[in-house]
């Protein structure tokens, strides 16, 4: 028997898409709210360190406040994730000190939102691979670098993880446009989309985003609006899966319904099941 074998996002879908923008400051409001016109989700990388006071803010400042981020995310689709504690450059920090910058960015967001928080965006992008061994004995699952492939892949080193293009690449809606008219018969395929909100004000575009989201949206059967922890967690209870050896036997062992493709079929099995699909 032939086995052509392939992952499916929730509901069959062979596409997601998902965005990443750090630092927490006050445009991440109007990107938020341009998101959920949209039904699409970000993951927000925070410095809790850096949070301005109501006197800062009052004086102009575009850090947001404790209060500010608490009341955008605490009861939204999007995801918080750490960006370390006071945004320095953790390559070049002692272990010890990256450590701290880490732990003490994740425990505050931890106890601000009331949940557990693995993702991550290297602030300013710098890594190395003493640091990425620092990430994992603080927890994190997965962290954002700042390189731009212009590809559709699914990250394989998570730790590493690269995007298809910051919001500020010319060739963002060419790039959007070959997503969705790519039609796929095996792999599946993600948009990752990173940036810096006070770009847009910065450089009086947001046009760019308005433009990319009105584009992709609408989309919902093709197209799977995730967070960057909802894709990690999704491959990684997918990779779980187990088969027989002859390929026509499954079992889920995970707590979520999963999806993949087997031979042009496309099947989903249920949290704890066990599936035929000779």
């Amino acid at each position: 028997m032939k086995h052509m074998l392939f992952m499916r996002f929730p509901e069959g879908r062979a596409k997601a898409l998902t965005f990443s923008y750090d630092d927490g400051v006050e445009q991440d409001i109007r990107l938020v709210e341009i998101l959920n016109k949209h039904g699409m989700k970000g993951t927000f990388n925070v410095n809790s360190g850096g949070y301005a006071t109501e006197e800062k803010r009052a004086a102009g400042s575009r850090r947001m406040t404790q209060r500010e981020v608490t009341e955008l995310f605490a009861d939204s689709v999007h995801e918080v994730a750490v960006h370390s504690y006071t945004h320095p450059f953790l390559n070049t920090l002692p272990d010890g000190v990256a450590a701290y910058e880490v732990i003490k960015d994740r425990e505050a967001l931890e106890q601000q939102f009331g949940k557990v928080i693995r993702g991550m965006a290297y602030p300013m992008g710098t890594f190395d691979d003493e640091l990425v061994a620092v990430l994992k004995s603080c927890g994190i699952a997965y962290a954002r670098t700042t390189v731009s492939t212009e590809k559709f892949s699914i990250p394989t080193d998570w730790l590493r993880m690269p995007a298809t293009c910051h919001h500020k690449n010319p060739r963002l809606m060419e790039l959007a446009k070959q997503f969705t008219e790519k039609e796929i018969s095996n792999t599946p395929i993600l948009f990752y989309l990173w940036g810096h909100t006070y770009e847009f004000d910065d450089n009086d575009n947001w046009h760019v985003i308005e433009e990319f989201t009105d584009y992709m949206g609408g989309r919902e059967k093709e197209i799977w609006y995730a967070t960057n922890i909802e894709i990690y967690e999704y491959v990684q209870d997918y990779e779980r899966l187990v088969w027989s050896v002859d390929g026509t036997m499954v079992q889920n062992p995970t707590a979520r319904t999963l999806w993949f493709s087997l031979n042009g079929t496309v099947y989903s099995i249920g949290a704890g099941e066990f599936l035929r699909v000779e």
